[in-house]
């Protein structure tokens, strides 16, 4: 078995056009309907209601949360 050599240095990604493939993941803001007791909630999007995780905010129903992959990653407006 030959063992391959280990970098020793790194190259960063290069960004071409308008567009990085490493930065380009959209978060979408969507207001919460409701939030279950296993720490998901039921959010209000484009294409009708959806499940997300909340377990990295504390947001509740009417809150207004970013959301990327399924995951609230921040509340950007909270309900009075």
């Amino acid at each position: 078995m030959t063992s391959q050599p280990v970098p020793t240095t790194w190259t960063l990604p290069e960004c071409h056009d308008d567009v990085c493939i490493t930065c380009s993941d959209v978060a979408v803001a969507v207001r919460v309907r409701e939030v279950t007791a296993d720490g998901l909630a039921v959010v209000d999007t484009d294409a009708g209601p959806e499940e997300v995780s909340v377990a990295l905010v504390e947001a509740g129903p009417g809150d207004v949360v970013l959301v990327h992959a399924k995951e609230a990653i921040a509340v950007v407006e909270k309900n009075s």
